[in-house]
């Protein structure tokens, strides 16, 4: 599973049913995430979906929560909180 591409491809669906879109050229690791298009609501939607497709939730499972500022983090908590099986 290539956890990067299924980030990209549930984040432009998400844009897609939200109504929203994405407000810079291309979305890449330097994207601010407040400026990327999604809003609050659509990024709870973005994490509640990658969590029923990847089956698990990098933010439950932290000690200590960390927000990410930018796509690039927000894809590398992600990686780092893959549970190996």
């Amino acid at each position: 599973m290539n956890i990067e591409k299924t980030i990209e491809k549930i984040f432009f669906e998400v844009l897609e049913q939200t109504d929203s879109k994405l407000l810079v050229d291309t979305l890449h690791d330097d994207v601010l995430l407040l400026e990327s298009g999604l809003d609050s609501l659509g990024f709870a939607i973005l994490v509640a979906t990658l969590e029923d497709e990847l089956d698990y939730d990098p933010f439950s499972m932290m000690k200590n929560a960390i927000y990410p500022s930018t796509y690039g983090e927000f894809v590398r908590i992600y990686k780092e909180m893959y549970p190996k099986k």
